[in-house]
């Protein structure tokens, strides 16, 4: 054993970089965002044994570190849990125009969407983000549209931001879109961590639009879909035996929303309004199910409300622009509000996948608009984990959690910094994506030049 010292011999952060890096390491004199109950510590080390971390402390407590264990010394540089991205496509769906995995019109498949089934391990989009600092994401499907399937804003963000509308002769499917899953950004075969952890549902315009035009149906509606859930409950066999009264639900989605109803799977609703955010607030305490909020622009109007019901909310807090009625009270300081109220927040990012990356600076503008540097950072890494049930494997640097962790120029939470390593469960990560591939291909065509290009 050797206790780590100032004079230990450190590798470079270049070496750190190559992909592959095994699973132990210790990271030294580093500036540590812990986003857990250590806080920043100025200078300290981070021991990494078989893909977690083993300890961490500050420069003036002594550590062991077997022999052969990796040292990389940060020279000052600033360590934070990965991120994780929340209400994201990342990782099903590639090119806009060509439509989408997550989005389903089909009557007999609504709730029992499951978007595991629909997830893709190559996509290009998952190196952009994880040069982006992100580990780990939440991917939720969007609700049917007009019964052509789904479409993404160029501008928005994911499932919060799409008008649900059924297609066919019924509508009921169209109430639910689906479930969500965690994925991890490591290169792999199998990116998923765990399905099954919300059921989206859209409320305000969209499940107006499934309801037939008017919010209050939609609440019917649902409440009607649960009743038939609980139904079913009672007797499957009876079901089997076509032995029960018409129910609008297929059994795949019966089967689905039995977690939801009995309080084990949270639904993420989709809320914009003030007015829409109190009514599922009463749907879901009077259902007795479990709440996470999305969008929720007008959610500091009702801040001690949400906090009162314990519901965490994800929100994008560049999103003030009022788009239509439903924005109409939206602030760039509802992230801080919410906060300030002792709502749990998550922070998106502001253009879907394409642009998750995007997400570490809409919590930067979160801090210029009155959140504490803390919560933001927190907004970003905990509370995502905390929201869906991951908080005792990731979202901080703990002893016990996987070292998913982020080695950053500068501020992480500034657009200008960059992460220079990036490590997943102990394993670092290729620093390159199709984009700086490409850069560094057509950067400069002094020769030899790429192949079959035009000389």
């Amino acid at each position: 054993m050797r206790t780590l010292s100032a004079s230990l011999a450190a590798l470079t952060l270049a070496a750190l970089a190559t992909p592959g890096l095994a699973q132990n390491l210790a990271i030294t004199n580093a500036r540590i965002l812990t986003a857990g109950p250590g806080g920043e510590i100025a200078s300290g080390t981070i021991l990494v044994v078989n893909g977690k971390i083993t300890a961490v402390a500050g420069a003036d407590k002594a550590l062991s570190i077997a022999s052969g264990i990796p040292i990389i010394d940060a020279k000052g540089a600033t360590v934070t849990p990965g991120l994780v991205a929340t209400n994201t496509l990342l990782g099903a769906v590639e090119v806009r125009s060509l439509g989408d995995d997550l989005a389903v019109d089909n009557p007999d498949i609504g709730a029992s969407f499951d978007v595991q089934y629909a997830l893709n391990p190559d996509s290009t989009l998952i190196p952009v983000a994880r040069l982006a600092g992100i580990t780990r994401a939440i991917v939720t499907p969007i609700p049917a549209r007009g019964g052509g399937g789904g479409e993404h804003a160029d501008d928005g963000g994911e499932a919060e931001q799409y008008t649900a509308g059924g297609g066919g002769d019924s509508k009921s499917h169209a109430l639910f879109a689906g479930q969500a899953a965690v994925i991890h950004l490591a290169e792999g075969t199998d990116i998923l961590v765990k399905p099954k952890v919300g059921m989206v549902v859209p409320f305000g315009d969209g499940g107006a639009n499934v309801a037939g035009g008017a919010r209050g149906a939609e609440i019917v509606a649902l409440k009607a879909a649960f009743r038939d859930v609980r139904d079913y409950m009672r007797d499957k066999a009876a079901y089997d035996r076509a032995g029960v009264r018409d129910l609008a639900l297929s059994k795949a989605d019966l089967e689905a929303l039995i977690p939801v109803v009995q309080g084990r799977m949270p639904i993420i609703a989709s809320a914009h309004k003030v007015s829409d955010i109190r009514a599922v607030l009463k749907f879901a305490r009077e259902e007795g199910v479990k709440l996470i909020l999305s969008g929720a622009e007008e959610g500091w109007m009702a801040a001690r409300e949400i906090a009162a019901a314990g519901v965490p909310v994800l929100t994008d807090p560049l999103s003030d622009r009022p788009e239509s009625f439903e924005l109409l009270a939206s602030t760039l300081e509802n992230a801080a509000r919410l906060q300030a109220a002792g709502v749990t927040v998550a922070i998106e990012g502001s253009g879907g996948a394409h642009r998750v990356r995007e997400m570490r600076y809409n919590a930067g503008n979160a801090v210029a608009y009155g959140m504490p540097y803390s919560a933001a950072l927190a907004a970003v890494t905990i509370n995502p984990a905390k929201i869906f049930g991951m908080a005792d494997t990731i979202g901080s640097i703990e002893a016990g959690k996987d070292a998913d962790l982020v080695i950053w120029t500068g501020d992480p939470l500034e657009p200008l910094s960059q992460a220079t390593a990036v490590f997943i469960k102990g394993v670092s990560q290729p620093m390159t994506s199709r984009q700086t591939e490409l850069r560094d291909r057509y950067k400069t065509l002094n020769g030899p030049y790429p192949v079959a290009y035009p000389k």
